[in-house]
């Protein structure tokens, strides 16, 4: 039985991030963890919320937005709990109070895949995808990452981008190991090669043999030209649902062309879930 996170903002609760995990849940033995980040540090109120008007003490105050605070956050808990129990799944309950990030890492080191809504901030700012938080937790985070949209869709296909490094086979392996019962859905592996190449995919006949094991039925796509443009405009083209499965996100470059930039745009552009996983 796999143990998935998903990470929640109590004051502001992804919907999309619950149903995701839902799917994930009910497609195989899994054992679901709701992380609800209640950092101390993070309220929905700012500090002008706070200046009291004539007459008003400042600590009944700020002890009536901070109950406000209580309440959104239990109110979150209760629809994530709901939700486990109407879908029939095993799930966990964890209040993480510490600061946000640090606790989700944390979390992530004993969890086979963390699940998390790409407009997660943990402030109430809101930020342009992919928020800081978000980069931050993809550099350093020590399990594979579905980051989902913040609108929900059910994931129908699989297409696994493959651009012959280490770090992309690496992913494949990822998701097969972890998410197996999405196996159920056509897989395809897509990869870019400049025009002048040939349509063989990079080490063609070791690539397909792995497939062979991993997804025996799925099929491949080669497309010519430079890969930043070339994979946007084929995802774009997607009339399902698909899960795209990525190969790298780290500071720097790790791969030829599956790097931090190929990530962000994906999350920003496309609004797909990304299943996200690197090779130290």
């Amino acid at each position: 039985m796999k143990k998935v996170i998903a990470a929640f903002d109590g004051l502001k609760f992804s919907e999309s991030a619950k149903e995701y995990a839902i799917q994930v849940a009910k497609q195989g033995k899994v054992h679901l963890v709701g992380v609800f980040l209640d950092d101390f540090t993070y309220h929905s109120y700012k500090v002008y919320d706070l200046i009291r008007e004539e007459g008003e003490h400042f600590e009944p105050k700020q002890k009536r937005l901070e109950k406000k605070d209580a309440e959104t956050r239990a109110l979150a808990v209760k629809s994530f709990e709901t939700a486990c129990q109407e879908a029939g799944i095993e799930y966990t309950v964890h209040h993480d109070p510490s600061i946000a990030i640090q606790e989700l890492l944390h979390e992530s080191i004993y969890a086979d895949i963390l699940i998390i809504d790409s407009t997660e901030t943990l402030t109430h700012y809101t930020e342009k995808v992919p928020t800081r938080f978000i980069r931050d937790l993809l550099s350093n985070v020590q399990c594979p990452v579905l980051v989902v949209p913040h609108l929900y869709k059910p994931i129908s296909k699989l297409i696994l981008l493959y651009d012959g490094e280490p770090s992309s086979v690496y992913a494949v392996k990822m998701f097969s190991y972890t998410l197996s019962s999405f196996k159920e859905h056509p897989a395809e592996v897509v990869s870019v090669k400049p025009v002048k190449e040939s349509l063989h995919l990079p080490d063609n006949k070791l690539m397909k043999e792995f497939m062979k094991r991993h997804f025996p039925k799925a099929t491949f796509t080669v497309l010519k030209g430079l890969a930043e443009t070339e994979i946007e405009d084929y995802l774009e083209k997607q009339t399902d649902s698909p899960l795209v499965v990525l190969g790298a996100y780290q500071r720097g470059m790790v791969s030829r062309w599956f790097r931090a930039s190929m990530a962000d745009v994906l999350m920003k552009d496309l609004k797909l879930p990304l299943f996200i996983a690197h090779n130290k």
